[in-house]
């Protein structure tokens, strides 16, 4: 098993939650595996994936201010859930249709 791509992602700040989205080499584009996995661990593992971005607002002068996503290193998130489902098979979401 090995992942193909990265569909979406979201990290609540709040919770430490990273919601992602992705298909395995082996899923076919009808399909999507969704997983909901504590950052800590992530952390644990080594990984730094978050991109480092001191504008976290931007300013417009016609709009409010709106916090930015945050952007994760999605080469670096790959390498990280191929070792983390590698350790973990049964972690291993169940394809879904998409």
């Amino acid at each position: 098993m090995e992942i193909k791509e990265i569909v979406s992602y979201f990290l609540n700040e709040e919770t430490d939650i990273l919601d992602i989205s992705f298909r395995t080499i082996d899923d076919s584009d009808d399909v999507i595996r969704v997983d909901k996995i504590d950052f800590t661990i992530i952390e644990e593992y080594g990984f730094e994936l978050i991109n480092e971005n001191f504008d976290y607002f931007e300013e417009d002068e016609d709009d409010d201010f709106e916090p930015e996503k945050i952007e994760l290193d999605e080469d670096e998130l790959i390498i990280f859930l191929n070792e983390y489902y590698l350790v973990n098979p049964e972690e291993l979401p169940k394809p879904e249709l998409f």
